[in-house]
């Protein structure tokens, strides 16, 4: 399932973007942001199907290499292991899955070269060597080698981060935290399930559609009185100065801090912080600590901040 940091995002990316406009079409970027967290949905079957079609692809250099005219007896008595792997045949037969690929339409079918520089890399690779040297097949290892793909190969080939930037601009942030999900997937996949696969859900509740939903729509209806709360713990920085990117994220860490006292003060100020360092400059994340540390404190005096829960009790 989607996890908080990546919904805390993409809705950075579009509120980033919706005050970068004439800022009058809320609704159309409030359907912009849940659609760029249903792309990441797709891109979570779209690179499971990956694995797919690179087995299949396998398959297709063996039945190759039986038809040569001068085969060699690797070629007529190949290594079928990968192209058996439980793991991807589980998926293949997963109804949930092909019921989704079928719905969405997806197919890497106009991606051949992708498919096949997949391939070449994963067979090269120590861990794609040790596997298929084991003595036995196993369910084990199985898993782990689709994890050493998902993790070894798919992140780091330019070939795939080429292709996915050319069909999706809300794919660019979304990679890392769509592997992580696959991993997920098969770390809990059983041999003895009839069913396939378990695929995760996109959300891991409501409350995670509650909380992106809120943090996006309170950002922008208190945006004026948290700009004068920031510009008041700025001391000589004039609220101009400082960039839009460091504002927003200031914003929603202020809303989250207000509007969620499930959530813990310090996981929203680390969580913000590093978002700055990632999406601002280098030095953004230490400034930015520093105001809503003082930002923090202003609002515990007025109670405008309450934490409640299990083990948040007494932390304001």
């Amino acid at each position: 399932m989607i996890s908080r940091r990546l919904l805390r995002i993409k809705t950075l990316q579009i509120l980033y973007a919706f005050y970068n406009s004439d800022k009058t079409a809320f609704v159309k970027y409030e359907k912009e942001l849940t659609f760029s967290i249903n792309k990441f949905y797709d891109l979570y079957h779209y690179l499971m199907l990956l694995l797919i079609d690179v087995s299949k692809f396998s398959e297709m250099r063996i039945d190759q290499g039986k038809q040569k005219r001068m085969a060699s007896a690797e070629d007529i008595s190949p290594n079928t292991r990968f192209i058996d792997n439980e793991i991807i045949t589980q998926l293949k037969n997963t109804p949930k899955f092909n019921s989704y690929l079928t719905a969405k339409k997806m197919s890497w079918v106009n991606h051949p070269e992708l498919i096949r520089n997949l391939y070449l890399e994963i067979i090269e690779s120590e861990e794609y060597k040790n596997y298929m040297a084991l003595e036995e097949s196993s369910y084990k290892a199985d898993k782990e080698i689709v994890i050493d793909i998902c993790e070894k190969i798919f992140p780091y080939n330019e070939f795939l981060t080429q292709v996915l930037e050319e069909q999706s601009i809300f794919w660019n942030d979304d990679v890392e935290f769509a592997l992580s999900m696959i991993i997920k997937t098969i770390g809990k996949a059983k041999r003895t399930s009839t069913n396939g696969l378990e695929i995760l859900d996109l959300y891991k509740s409501d409350e995670d559609i509650e909380f992106v939903n809120i943090l996006f729509k309170k950002t922008i209806n208190n945006y004026s009185e948290n700009l004068k709360l920031i510009e008041k713990f700025t001391d000589n920085w004039d609220i101009d100065r400082i960039a839009l990117i460091d504002i927003v994220i200031m914003q929603m860490a202020i809303t989250e801090l207000m509007e969620f006292p499930s959530i813990p003060s310090k996981v929203t100020l680390n969580e913000y912080i590093d978002l700055a360092k990632y999406y601002s400059t280098s030095k953004s994340g230490v400034f930015i600590n520093g105001i809503l540390d003082k930002v923090m404190a202003n609002l515990k005096s007025d109670n405008k901040m309450t934490k409640r829960g299990r083990g948040l009790i007494g932390e304001v």
